[in-house]
């Protein structure tokens, strides 16, 4: 199969009412050329699995570089589950007006709610969240006497993720802090859309400097 695609192309796979990972830290290691196009694009009523809220308006030498900041100022995101949504003022006012629905989740929990789709586990516990307004509506378990939280997995329709490298097969290598939630979000959707810096000739990755195996990449853009 193909991988190359463009981000234009990307976004028509985006329909209404999908569920949506988008990887990255404040915008490290985010997909931004495809987030660009989505918000550009007709999808609407998104749910949206990520970090953060991104930012609403930052531009920097290379364009916007936003994280999914730039699909919430665009109205394009009915509910956002993230860890926190402090950089985005559009995000916070959303919460206040009630037109965004957040599911706060801690950070940790969030990474492990997505391993665990992506492992196809029924769920993790924690300790995080006990005797807080984040144990609402969750199961608690008892193991050797001591009482968790039982953090359901998290699965998405499309996965978009940013990498640093890829081959043209669709491996993927991650630089620095650009890993963060990556490769764990290409592990738990349907389909998974990978936006890299750079695209070299199969054989020019070493195997063992590969962060995340072309079987779980479906499409590659050319940031």
């Amino acid at each position: 199969m193909k991988k190359a695609i463009t981000a234009k192309e990307a976004a028509a796979m985006v329909k209404d009412g999908m569920t949506i990972m988008v990887g990255g830290f404040l915008a490290a290691g985010s997909p931004n050329r495809v987030i660009e196009a989505i918000a550009e694009g007709p999808a609407k009523d998104l749910t949206i699995i990520c970090n953060d809220a991104g930012y609403p308006d930052k531009e920097t030498s290379k364009g916007k570089e936003l994280g999914c900041g730039l699909l919430i100022a665009a109205g394009k995101v009915k509910k956002l589950i993230a860890s926190h949504i402090g950089t985005n003022p559009k995000a916070i006012e959303g919460l206040n007006n009630k037109t965004l629905e957040i599911q706060f989740v801690p950070q940790g929990s969030l990474a492990e709610k997505i391993r665990a789709g992506g492992a196809g586990l029924g769920g993790v516990l924690t300790p995080t969240g006990l005797g807080t307004i984040m144990e609402e509506g969750k199961e608690k378990v008892t193991v050797d006497g001591k009482e968790y939280l039982l953090e359901k997995p998290l699965h998405a329709d499309i996965a978009l993720i940013g990498a640093s490298l890829a081959d043209e097969s669709g491996n993927l290598v991650y630089r620095g802090t650009t890993n963060n939630f990556n490769p764990m979000m290409a592990t738990a959707a349907d389909l998974v859309i990978a936006e890299a810096k750079e695209i070299v000739p199969v054989g020019d990755i070493k195997p063992e400097h590969v962060h995340t195996p072309a079987l779980f990449v479906d499409y590659l853009v050319q940031a």
